[in-house]
């Protein structure tokens, strides 16, 4: 599927998001077939290694590219999508935590790109049957006029087996297929790692071979993990006291809670598109930074923002993981996001065992704490005082017992 602009310009240059797998590698011949002279844009969200990184410059290279650059994306999606999920405090469907946000960032740099070479053709490869391909194309369209074009959507319209296809077709042109692209979609970025294909699209148990960071059980360190994490205004700040930039601070927790095996999970949920969709994912990090920043904003919030607040977050979610990104609304709950993370200020010490993390002490100034009252403990009321709230409060159901009779009598 290919989106004109009502006057296309004349350029056959084409900027093509790209990421060294088999889509995007199969994206590359496929366009320049078809007359393209094609410019890759790999937007490093954090998710690879120098060697990884060397990789898909060098495979680029290789594919026969008019250009390559690579850009540091790390910053932009800390800011961008960390920073007010974290805040936001949800997953999608109340589990899973997005991981493929990173995609709008991709977006942006690979329009940068296109800026550069004044051309207004971009490319992705997305497929027809999933969600990222929305996500592209609207953010996209979100920012300007551009032709589209989807490689992976056009032969889709011929071919049933798609991967099968565009491993045959990279093989006749003499590229290779790396072994565990066979079997399994890998998606890394900053935000975890994401696996789908082989048996775990079969609704089958996942293999061996589906695990991305996290360590299996038999693996985990016999000692238990502690860290502290530090927040201003809803953002994680300092790890263990040491004022450390979001991103490295992601990364930094991704490693270590990788280790005990946190963040790892199967999600099944409704797709933007109306399948159901199933993927393994880990993300340790992002778990590690939503169960700090929950036990911080339970304790200093008042009882109506923590009532309310899962209801904008749970929107918020909703949008991003649907592909309005650049919605207003999605703007507008930022602001009210923003406005009740003011007094999240404090520290938050975590501690995993393996598979879970728990917050097990909570710092701020903020907490709030009633001078003369604990919980269960000690009160500076009286007894007359607490009947006389536990009267008034439950009114209306003693009257309805009262008026209707009790459940046993009806």
């Amino acid at each position: 599927m290919t989106t004109e602009t009502t006057a296309p310009s004349a350029s056959r240059d084409i900027v093509l998001a790209f990421s060294g797998g088999l889509d995007t590698s199969f994206c590359v011949p496929y366009l320049k077939e078809r007359g393209w002279n094609v410019h890759t844009v790999f937007a490093d969200t954090g998710g690879v290694d120098a060697e990884e990184r060397a990789f898909i410059e060098a495979r680029a290279k290789e594919l026969g590219v008019a250009s390559h650059v690579t850009v540091d994306g790390g910053p932009a999606i800390w800011n961008g999508f960390v920073k007010p999920f974290v805040q936001a405090g949800e997953g999608y469907q109340g589990q899973y935590p997005l991981l493929v946000s990173d995609r709008y960032l991709i977006v942006d740099a690979a329009l940068q790109r296109c800026k550069e070479l004044g051309t207004d053709a971009i490319a992705h490869g997305c497929t027809g049957m999933g969600n990222d391909q929305v996500r592209f194309d609207l953010a996209v369209k979100a920012q300007g006029t551009y032709r589209i074009v989807a490689p992976i959507r056009e032969i889709q319209k011929e071919h049933t087996q798609t991967r099968a296809y565009e491993q045959k077709f990279l093989e006749e042109r003499g590229f290779g297929v790396r072994a565990k692209q066979q079997s399994y979609t890998i998606n890394e970025n900053l935000l975890g790692v994401t696996l789908s294909g082989g048996e775990i699209d079969k609704w089958e148990a996942p293999g061996e071979g589906a695990r991305g960071w996290c360590a299996p059980r038999e693996a985990w360190p016999s000692l238990p993990l502690r860290v502290a994490i530090g927040f201003r205004n809803g953002e994680a700040v300092t790890l263990d006291g040491a004022p450390m930039a979001g991103h490295k601070l992601l990364a930094t927790l991704n490693t270590l809670f990788a280790a005990y095996g946190v963040g790892r999970g199967m999600y099944t949920g409704d797709t933007t598109i109306g399948l159901k969709g199933r993927i393994v994912y880990e993300a340790p990090g992002i778990t590690a930074l939503l169960a700090a920043h929950r036990a911080l904003e339970e304790a200093v919030l008042t009882k109506q923002q923590n009532r309310f607040k899962p209801d904008v977050a749970r929107k918020w979610v909703e949008l991003v993981y649907e592909g309005f990104f650049h919605d207003p609304l999605k703007a507008d709950l930022e602001a009210f996001l923003a406005s009740s993370q003011r007094t999240v200020n404090g520290e938050v010490v975590l501690e995993t065992r393996g598979a879970r993390v728990d917050a097990v002490a909570v710092r701020s100034p903020h907490i709030l704490n009633a001078k003369g009252a604990t919980y269960a403990q000690s009160a500076d009321w009286g007894v007359e005082e607490a009947e006389g709230f536990i009267k008034l409060f439950g009114m209306s159901s003693t009257l309805w017992a009262e008026v209707n009779g009790t459940p046993s009598d009806a």
